[in-house]
């Protein structure tokens, strides 16, 4: 089993979409992706979530996790269209306004592959971001970041 995460802003435009569905198809046909885990918290989430539902109906093998930064019981319930979700072991005792941060860096942590689009400097998916290239380095996972970021002259 291979896993594939995502990060990304939450004002990713749509004009992304074809991007984000070509690098799924790659790492499901040439590099064996058969689970995919994505959050629900932004656009760029809702549109790894509709690509990778897209890729199903061709690949219908493959899977879609939601990731619970939060507890179960406090918000039990897993968005439509997702075939489970996930919820990292050892976030019991994370402070809550941390809880997304140390969700995405356990998945970083334990995916073999990461899709995502960081253009803004001074974000938490661009640190992540950093972060999983680091990791990259050292052969541990294998990153896609869909933004270009010689394309925008000032960055936030």
């Amino acid at each position: 089993m291979s896993t594939c995460f995502f990060i990304g802003h939450r004002d990713a435009p749509d004009s992304i979409l074809p991007s984000l569905s070509a690098a799924i198809e790659t790492r499901i046909v040439e590099d064996g992706v058969d689970q995919f885990v994505v959050g629900n918290y932004g656009r760029f989430d809702l549109l790894a979530a509709q690509a990778v539902r897209k890729a199903k109906k061709q690949h219908p093998d493959i899977l879609l996790f939601y990731l619970r930064p939060y507890h179960p019981a406090e918000r039990s319930f897993t968005p439509a269209g997702f075939d489970g979700s996930f919820y990292p072991p050892g976030m019991e005792t994370v402070p809550r306004k941390l809880a997304i941060v140390r969700a995405n860096r356990y998945m970083v942590d334990n995916s073999q592959f990461l899709i995502a689009y960081a253009r803004y400097t001074v974000s938490n998916a661009w640190e992540l971001v950093e972060y999983a290239m680091k990791r990259e380095k050292k052969g541990l996972i294998h990153v896609k970041n869909l933004a270009r970021v010689s394309e925008y002259s000032v960055l936030v």
